[in-house]
């Protein structure tokens, strides 16, 4: 069994939510909670949040060790554009990133046909 979490729209650049991701990708989900409590980058709320909604899709679960993450990934957003004063009287651009995070869970026990 598996089911996914989607947070689309997210105010955090894809490469720092990637930093986070890759720490966790293919961990049970009772060892990545453990680790994204303890990491030290603002997108760990983030992605906390949206490993718990996908196990919450599971249905009821009593045991967390049974389920892994089977894939993690993020995507790009649409860039917010906006403009700051530059030298000598010039507009200077800034790109305000953002991200589409998707991760997906699955029972420990089925193994993947791969």
């Amino acid at each position: 069994m598996e089911s996914r979490a989607v947070a689309k729209f997210v105010r955090f650049s894809p490469r720092k939510v990637n930093s986070v991701l890759t720490v966790i990708r293919n961990k049970r989900v009772e060892e990545a909670l453990e680790i994204l409590s303890f990491l030290q980058k603002s997108a760990a709320m983030l992605v906390t949040k949206v490993l718990r909604s996908a196990v919450a899709n599971m249905g009821k679960i009593d045991d967390y060790s049974l389920i892994r993450i089977k894939e993690a990934w993020v995507g790009n957003g649409p860039i917010l554009k906006r403009i700051r004063p530059g030298p000598m009287g010039r507009s200077m651009p800034i790109k305000k990133r953002t991200s589409h995070l998707t991760i997906v869970v699955t029972n420990a026990l089925v193994k993947n046909k791969e």
